[in-house]
């Protein structure tokens, strides 16, 4: 049995996500609630790489974990614009980077037990620099590392962002089974 439906009703919404309450029939066949937020966007990761193998990190203070956080630049697509779109504009808006080479590495679910967001993360090669533009909210801190030191900050749990740890083993990964 799956689960079923019985109603719905939002709780709290706001221009980037709503908070869903579900009254619900569960596989073993109990009524029980099931929030849920569902997301407006659809989140974007970039692994920006240069010839050298070197990446681009954000460090921003982040709200909600009340602690510094280092992450792959990041933004939201809405529902209605291409992913790939929102990732170049991401790119070039926290770092000043545009690429002329793009490749989609993954595409994930970042915690599907409480949320329906969808994550695409990207490779970004062929590199040129220019300007950054912060949003209002965006206090960033740019880093450019090589990018095996970017893998061993997440397995050190220095990057915590679930697309960002996901993306930096997958595409550590994809170069170790690619390697000659």
């Amino acid at each position: 049995m799956s689960w079923k439906k019985m109603s719905s009703r939002t709780v709290y919404e706001n221009g980037w996500m709503e908070v869903r309450e579900d009254h619900v029939i569960n596989p073993g066949g109990g009524q029980n609630n099931y929030g849920y937020v569902h997301f407006k966007n659809v989140a974007v990761a970039i692994i920006a790489l240069d010839e050298a193998d070197n990446t681009w990190l954000v460090g921003q203070n982040r709200y909600t974990l009340g602690e510094y956080s280092w992450e792959l630049p990041m933004g939201g697509a809405p529902l209605d614009e291409l992913p790939l779109t929102a990732a170049k504009r991401e790119l070039k808006e926290e770092t000043g980077i545009r690429a002329s080479h793009w490749q989609q590495l993954m595409r994930l679910h970042t915690s599907n037990s409480i949320t329906d967001e969808l994550g695409f993360a990207y490779v970004a090669t062929g590199l040129s620099f220019g300007e950054t533009n912060f949003e209002e909210t965006e206090d960033l801190e740019i880093r450019r590392l090589p990018l095996e030191d970017a893998v061993q900050m997440v397995l050190d749990g220095q990057i915590t962002d679930a697309i960002s740890a996901a993306a930096l083993l997958c595409i550590r990964a994809v170069k170790k089974a690619s390697a000659p």
